[in-house]
């Protein structure tokens, strides 16, 4: 059996889905945004959770899921059980790559596991996530993104100084963990079939949800082990680079990003305070880091004269670096993200024709697609069981009496 034909760099990839909620589900979005062929197994009972997330529809359709699940085909299958497991494996025999992200154990329960996998398919590549990882004294704890976020350091790092952490507004953990996953996935296949010749041979690939989180840190573990240097919250502005900040003006607020000594003497110049460049106190990166609630202030002071526009404008003018910010309102009128094709429309058959995510980043030959947004529970079970598996539909309807899919 061959993957379905699609779109994209990854057309020819087949991926077998028996993740939930956001870690795995969002790298396999981002999959078959690009051309795999993603099968996504849920429980025949229960669908992903994120069926039920807010914002919902006037008919109690998740907009959440159909994000998260759109291009992928949804079967049911309770993995529990032992027809369930037979037909995991049907699944899995020619599968490229085989994600789950269950509690560590769990497959192995099942008769799931590495072993059971390879044992039917040598080639294929387990993408395992969790929230602490496979080994270790706390993977056998359940772990959520809000844990990693806490436990990475994240919310430690940020906020303000006078404030509480602070935890993402977004599944950040969960997210960050996806890409690491996503890039595992491609070297892995990379290895397999094209490395020194390609070794023809699967792999197992453990993500947790703590360790991309806390690798983003990059400099952190050097500092603490040189003179024990903690990471503190700086708010808006940046540990180690100034001026960097949101500021505020006239009308709302706006951005701005001096990384560099040419870029803020253009600032400098923009804002009128020329005799900022020579003073001690901003004459390098350094001094200016270490004094920069001086310079914020004479940056405000600036800005608040100003509305967000013309600010900008001023600012552009000397060729700063800046921008304003944005909602999502904003975002779909900026004609930067149109002209890009940032949002494409598709038509679907619960909420008509909506708008989307358009796949990023962009390919020059191969670019990706959006199908179909995320179908119903149990959507593909026909064709994927019947057509491509070859089981009739009395078999089919057994299958259901039994509570199996």
């Amino acid at each position: 059996m061959t993957a379905r034909a699609r779109q994209g760099p990854l057309d020819g990839l087949r991926v077998i889905d028996m993740s939930g909620i956001i870690s795995g589900a969002f790298a396999t979005t981002l999959m078959g945004d690009f051309g795999a062929d993603v099968v996504m197994v849920e429980h025949p009972e229960v669908g992903d959770p994120i069926r039920e997330w807010p914002v919902m529809t006037e008919e109690g359709v998740s907009l959440a899921w159909k994000s998260l699940g759109r291009n992928k085909r949804c079967v049911t299958l309770d993995l529990a059980t032992e027809r369930g497991r037979d037909i995991a494996l049907d699944l899995v025999a020619d599968a490229d790559v085989v994600f789950e992200n269950f509690r560590p154990g769990t497959m192995e329960q099942w008769g799931l596991g590495p072993e059971d996998i390879h044992a039917v398919n040598e080639r294929a590549i387990m993408v395992r996530l969790s929230g602490y990882g496979q080994t270790g004294p706390k993977s056998q704890k359940p772990g959520f993104g809000t844990i990693a976020e806490g436990i990475a350091g994240w919310a430690h790092a940020n906020g303000f100084p006078d404030r509480e952490p602070l935890l993402p507004p977004i599944a950040l953990a969960d997210q960050t963990a996806a890409q690491f996953a996503l890039q595992a996935t491609l070297m892995a296949v990379f290895e397999r079939d094209v490395g020194r010749g390609g070794s023809g041979e699967g792999q197992v690939i453990d993500v947790s949800l703590t360790e991309p989180l806390w690798r983003l840190f990059f400099g952190e573990v050097e500092a603490y082990d040189y003179d024990g240097h903690v990471r503190e919250r700086t708010g808006n502005r940046h540990p180690s680079t100034a001026p960097r900040n949101i500021y505020e003006t006239a009308d709302g607020y706006m951005t701005l990003s001096a990384s560099n000594q040419k870029v803020f003497e253009r600032v400098a110049e923009a804002i009128g305070k020329p005799e900022l460049i020579d003073d001690p106190r901003f004459a390098d990166n350094e001094t200016r880091v270490e004094n920069v609630a001086a310079l914020d202030a004479e940056i405000e002071a600036w800005t608040r004269r100003h509305t967000t526009e013309e600010a900008i404008e001023i600012l552009e003018a000397h060729d700063a670096i800046v921008g304003p910010v944005y909602d999502m309102a904003d975002i779909r009128a900026d004609e930067q993200f149109r002209a890009r094709d940032d949002f494409v429309t598709v038509d679907d058959p619960d909420v008509g024709e909506i708008e989307t995510f358009g796949p990023i980043p962009k390919f020059s030959r191969t670019p990706g697609d959006v199908e179909f947004l995320g179908p119903a529970h149990g959507e593909h079970n026909y064709e994927v069981y019947g057509d491509e598996l070859g089981f009739s539909n009395e078999e089919l309807a057994e299958l259901e009496v039994e509570g199996v899919i």
